[in-house]
């Protein structure tokens, strides 16, 4: 079943932290398909993950 159309409401989105920084991650929409494999917020994050 796929996600509910956005009403607007930021506080019903889910979430998750960063593997690099543990800053909240909320849901994309660019992120549907693969939210599951999503592990870092940022490109920075990303590059300095085993730093």
């Amino acid at each position: 079943m796929p996600p509910a159309p956005f009403k607007g409401n930021k506080q019903s989105l889910p979430s998750k932290p960063c593997a690099a920084c543990g800053r909240a991650m909320t849901w994309r929409k660019r992120w549907a398909k693969t939210w599951a494999e999503v592990k870092y917020c940022s490109d920075a994050c990303r590059k300095t993950k085993n730093a």
